[in-house]
């Protein structure tokens, strides 16, 4: 606004500055030519009482020809000017030229007040001569020659300083406004990319305009919604929750009776399936509201952990072992990104290679494996909610395709990243990066 404001206030300085100009440029026509009609209407008025027409009297001398020359720069509109003068003193003359001359060029007589003036400071450097030439019907040329008057160039400064005093008067109130309009909006726009669901809304102080004060209300409210919203949705996961692992614990209970052993074991797998399907849903859903606190932990102890649950189930995991590694993060959750992880390399490739890589400011867990791998053009494709690949992950694998999307979703909570990548020699090496501090 202040820019826009700045601009119009440049383009309408710049007009008046023509119009001055060309003001000035008609002022000096009119300075110029109406003296030296007048000088030459008196001049021939002399000539007609009788008197002789002398140069240092009006500058005004008698000519064969026209003196102006080819070097002199030709004023039509300045020789209509003096024509028409000439013609409201009722003389006629046959021909008017004027012509301004490079200074020095032409010798102009000089008046006794001049001469005194002279002789008293010393010659003024010689300005440009405006010269005027009148032919009388009869053939002679009456010579009138004088400076060019100035150009006034305090015009400038003062329009110079007009301008500057026009840009304090409106762009400093106008600077104030948009400070008064902005602020508030800056503060809103920090708000909204700052909610988040983990923290109470904490209302923003309403000033500013009318229409800003509005906004920020309406934004208050919505805060006030959108987090009564996902209390209701967490209570309600809640309730889901309880209410389905009461009938698949019965379940659980009763398949006890089933005699053949062999359909036992495998009512048992898919009720664990189940229950493993269900704390996934639950968890993802419930994810950006974690009611974990953030602790200060071991991450090399985390890990390890984790890979010894693995390796007291038979499966085949193998740990670097690595330095301690004190960080700040949700132990609960960042063990359950892992396991996913360390748990799809152990299905799909038999084995998992696991590794803890620290630098300055960030954190690497990386786990390997030799499986079929991900084609490069599906590795993001992996980490959306339900989603399998059945050209290399079959349904004897079990999942539904929760695990990378619940573990991506952990980690971009504690502010790391996910990624997945393609093994030299074959296979893949999911990194999970983990900021310190």
């Amino acid at each position: 606004m202040a820019l826009l404001v700045a601009l119009a206030l440049f383009v309408a300085q710049a007009i008046n500055l023509a119009l001055l100009l060309r003001e000035r440029s008609s002022f000096r026509v009119a300075q110029a030519s109406r003296p030296a009609a007048f000088r030459l209407a008196d001049a021939i008025d002399q000539e007609a009482s009788g008197r002789r027409i002398t140069p240092d009297r009006g500058r005004v001398r008698v000519a064969a020809r026209s003196p102006i020359t080819a070097e002199m720069a030709p004023q039509p509109e300045m020789a209509r000017e003096v024509r028409a003068q000439l013609d409201e003193f009722g003389v006629r003359m046959r021909r008017v030229e004027v012509a301004i001359a490079p200074p020095g060029t032409y010798q102009v007589p000089l008046s006794r007040f001049e001469r005194r003036m002279a002789a008293r400071h010393g010659p003024e450097p010689p300005p440009e001569t405006i010269v005027v030439a009148a032919q009388q019907p009869g053939g002679r040329w009456l010579v009138l020659a004088g400076g060019l008057p100035r150009g006034d160039t305090r015009l400038f400064w003062r329009l110079l300083a007009q301008t500057l005093i026009l840009y304090g008067m409106v762009l400093l109130p106008v600077l104030w406004v948009a400070r008064r309009i902005s602020r508030p909006l800056r503060e809103l726009a920090a708000a909204a990319r700052a909610y988040s669901p983990r923290t109470p809304p904490r209302p923003l102080e309403e000033e500013g305009p009318p229409d800003v004060t509005a906004v920020i209300a309406a934004f208050n409210a919505l805060s006030l919604r959108v987090t009564a919203m996902l209390d209701e949705k967490d209570r309600m996961l809640g309730a889901i929750g309880h209410d389905l692992r009461t009938p698949l614990a019965a379940l659980r209970v009763r398949i006890e009776s089933v005699e053949d052993e062999q359909d036992r074991a495998r009512m048992a797998d898919t009720i664990a399936e189940m229950n493993r399907t269900l704390e996934d849903i639950l968890s993802l859903a419930r994810l950006g509201r974690p009611s974990e606190p953030e602790t200060e932990v071991d991450l090399a102890a985390l890990v390890d952990a984790v890979v010894e649950d693995f390796r007291d189930l038979g499966d085949d995991v193998a740990f670097e072992e690595a330095e301690r590694l004190r960080m700040r993060l949700r132990p609960s959750l960042i063990r359950r990104a892992v396991r996913n992880l360390i748990e799809n390399a152990v299905k799909y490739a038999g084995a998992a290679e696991v590794s803890l890589r620290a630098g300055a400011a960030s954190a690497a867990i990386v786990v390997a494996d030799r499986g079929p791998g991900i084609p490069a053009d599906r590795l993001d494709d992996v980490f959306g909610a339900f989603i399998r690949l059945e050209t290399s992950r079959n349904r004897e694998t079990g999942g539904i395709g929760l695990g990378l999307a619940l573990a991506r979703a952990i980690v971009e909570e504690a502010g790391g990243a996910i990624v997945l990548a393609a093994r030299d020699g074959g296979g893949l090496v999911a990194t999970i990066t983990l900021p310190r501090g």
